[in-house]
């Protein structure tokens, strides 16, 4: 009796919180259009901000990020609890421009090609609040900036990018300045990022509380260290700062006549000879580095042909069909980054369709980010390496040769051969490789335990398009 009237209550439930998002959603509209309408000469941004829908709205968001704990240690949940008790208190710092923001949690994240990445964590408190700004800000911003920019935006993305970059390779720009900004986000200058923001913000609240953020610190090792320069990366503020900050760049490239294609820090100029693109090189470090203050690092930039140059894990390459026309393909180095995922994924789990549910989830995402580039053999290539990785760990489950025997043998293979190959003194992944191995986990047996491929994952992102004849 108590489970069916469960059952009936849920429906209801379910039905107003589709409904209080809906409001929510609306209510954030509203506001939006009110910002859209004043723009940013109001003195009243403040209270947009602290608008209790667009708060809300901010929570949300942050929710659903499920991003990790500041320096307080608190969770999601613990954090808005918190809140609700000192709602009041909290909004009332906001409005008279007293809000004080928590040091940030300094964390260092190794890169792919070697050292380490900065990012400092805010509260949770922060983080809403931050994102709170955001929501309210990005409309104002989003019309100053480029539409060669892309990172960080609604509506673009990387893959928009990279596919700006082969047209304008096939375009006859063949050759690229590709700028390597030095720890950006670590170096922005503050005064020259508030001096921006003045230009369109007229409420000097909202400022003061984007410079809180800016200088409210970073602990490490239990000691807090004063930020003088920088936005670290982990906040919510942080990219829509950092596009602010590099739209006189954009705007100096445009002013020039060049075409180029950027994504947060990742920059690429596009030029038709090889004279354009060191003279390009000079003149844009000169720039960045006097007007904006930046440090450009000159070993890692570069200019040249794009063939065979990363941008945002992407490359270029001849196309085999017509000549002096480019395709997209994976760069190396994350090909390489993928198998040693793939090599962490195989080398542990409770069962075998434990480790393949795991594989599928890694191999979706990295198709899903790649799926613009030409790699039907490559991910054919990936997915023979990645059935050879399951037999060698399914190898390693059987253990002893008495097992494998018997195992071997209910999958079909002969006596004779199931002995040899079961008391082999080969290691598992040379054994992953038998006669036996291969005869008795087939590819349709590993696709029985769930394992999807590389090639059938890319032909959902990819259908093939149909042309209908009238």
């Amino acid at each position: 009796m108590r489970r069916n009237q469960k059952a009936e209550a849920t429906p209801p439930r379910r039905k107003l919180r589709r409904e209080v998002l809906q409001w929510l959603k609306d209510g954030q509209h509203e506001l939006l259009e009110r910002v859209k309408a004043r723009g940013g000469n109001t003195g009243e941004l403040m209270e947009l901000i602290a608008n209790r829908i667009n708060i809300s709205n901010a929570y949300l968001r942050v929710r659903r990020n499920h991003g990790s704990h500041g320096i307080d240690g608190r969770s999601i949940d613990e954090t808005i609890d918190d809140m609700k008790r000192r709602r009041g208190e909290i909004l009332e710092s906001l409005l008279q421009g007293k809000y004080k923001a928590t040091p940030v949690r300094g964390v260092e994240i190794p890169k792919p090609n070697g050292g380490t990445r900065q990012l400092g964590i805010p509260t949770v408190q922060d983080r809403i609040i931050q994102q709170a700004v955001h929501q309210i800000l990005s409309p104002l911003f989003e019309p100053q900036f480029s539409d060669s920019s892309y990172g960080f935006r609604p509506g673009r993305s990387a893959h928009d990018a990279v596919e700006k970059m082969r047209n304008l390779y096939n375009q006859g720009y063949c050759y690229v300045v590709d700028i390597d900004l030095s720890k950006y986000f670590d170096t922005i200058n503050h005064d020259l990022l508030l001096e921006m923001l003045r230009r369109t913000i007229k409420d000097e609240r909202v400022i003061q509380l984007i410079k809180n953020f800016l200088k409210s610190g970073i602990m490490k090792d239990g000691v807090v260290v004063e930020t003088e320069a920088g936005s670290p990366q982990g906040g919510n503020l942080s990219p829509l700062l950092s596009n602010i900050y590099l739209t006189p760049f954009d705007r100096e490239m445009e002013r020039r006549g060049h075409k180029f294609a950027r994504y947060a820090d990742d920059v690429n100029i596009y030029v038709k000879s090889k004279r354009a693109a060191i003279r390009v090189m000079q003149s844009c470090t000169r720039f960045l580095e006097r007007k904006l203050k930046l440090r450009v690092n000159r070993e890692k930039s570069q200019a040249g042909s794009p063939i065979g140059i990363k941008f945002l894990g992407y490359t270029l390459q001849e196309s085999p069909q017509a000549l002096g026309v480019a395709q997209l393909s994976v760069h190396p180095k994350p090909i390489e980054r993928f198998k040693s995922k793939i090599r962490a994924i195989t080398r542990r789990g409770d069962s075998i369709k434990e480790v393949i549910k795991q594989l599928n989830q890694a191999s979706t995402g990295w198709v899903n980010y790649y799926r613009k580039a030409s790699m039907t053999s490559l991910l054919q290539s990936l997915d023979g390496w990645i059935r050879r990785r399951i037999r060698m760990l399914q190898w390693r489950y059987w253990k002893k040769p008495k097992t494998r025997y018997k195992e071997l043998i209910k999958l079909g293979i002969g006596c004779k051969r199931a002995y040899a190959d079961a008391h082999s003194s080969k290691g598992a992944w040379a054994s992953a490789r038998s006669w036996s191995m291969h005869h008795a986990m087939t590819n349709t047996h590993i696709g029985s335990l769930g394992y999807k491929t590389l090639v059938s994952i890319y032909k959902r992102f990819n259908p093939p398009v149909v042309n209908s004849v009238l």
